[in-house]
């Protein structure tokens, strides 16, 4: 089963921080993709930038509303994320307690689920093992 593992962390403690600090903070983050892909269980990884830069889409009547900045109000902003591949909410629970920036913020884990349609279900992502929608 697929999981995101969304990271949550304050901006301003990111931007605060010391370049050799966010150099190993990065350093720790490839080395645990690498840990995950030799596993079998890396689908995706990135690193976001800062809420700040985020632009809010809204479509209303047609018509697209912009909005800049993060969505909500939050001392912590979504950082990253990674899409893993786990048994179980466990195993995924195991994998997200590693991430590097669990120890400096919040890693949410949430399974993701298929779409269906008529009552077949299809994969979301073209990266995932299964029925894929007919284009």
């Amino acid at each position: 089963m697929r999981y995101l593992c969304l990271i949550y962390l304050d901006d301003k403690q990111l931007a605060a921080m010391p370049e050799t600090q966010m150099n190993e903070l990065n350093a720790r983050h490839l080395r645990f993709n690498e840990e995950l892909l030799a596993s079998g269980q890396f689908v995706e990884a990135e690193a976001l930038q800062p809420a700040a830069d985020s632009t809010c889409v809204r479509m209303r009547s047609g018509k697209a509303s912009l909005t800049g900045g993060p969505y909500a109000e939050t001392k912590e902003m979504v950082a990253g994320f990674y899409v893993i591949e786990a048994r179980d909410l466990n195993e995924a629970i195991q994998v997200a307690s590693r991430i590097p920036s669990a120890l400096l913020g919040t890693v949410e884990v949430r399974p993701c689920r298929d779409l269906e349609v008529d009552g077949v279900a299809y994969k979301a992502s073209s990266k995932s093992a299964g029925r894929s929608f007919p284009r």
